[in-house]
């Protein structure tokens, strides 16, 4: 069974910065988009960031550019989300995703999810 973990959540002072990881157990998904999603309390999940296999291709969300930047590591099946400049607003749990195919916006375009990691930023 395929399995997308996360790591690297945690509280952080607002200013201050994260860095998720994100670990597929097959290296079939060094050829596949993958992305972050974040879900606050109370509202709806909403798209992050994501990227394409090979890096060349990159997406985010207007709330986090500039300060979040997402990449993959050599092996291709690990993404990372370097979260710089936090806001209370970015309080969340934080969700990596993938898909065999393209970089898509949707969260229903992505078959494979993980467990979810929660970052909070304190005012």
């Amino acid at each position: 069974q395929v399995r997308l973990v996360e790591s690297g959540g945690g509280l952080v002072q607002a200013g201050g910065s994260l860095r998720l990881s994100c670990a597929a157990s097959e290296r079939t998904f060094s050829s596949s988009a993958m992305g972050w999603f974040r879900q606050a309390p109370g509202r709806e999940r909403e798209f992050v960031a994501a990227i394409s296999w090979n890096g060349a291709y990159t997406h985010y969300a207007d709330s986090v550019k500039g300060r979040f930047t997402i990449s993959r590591g050599n092996a291709k099946n690990t993404v990372f989300l370097q979260m710089n400049s936090l806001k209370p607003e970015d309080t969340a749990v934080y969700y990596c995703v993938a898909r065999t195919a393209v970089v898509a916006l949707s969260e229903f375009e992505y078959n494979y999810w993980g467990q979810g990691t929660q970052v909070t930023v304190s005012s």
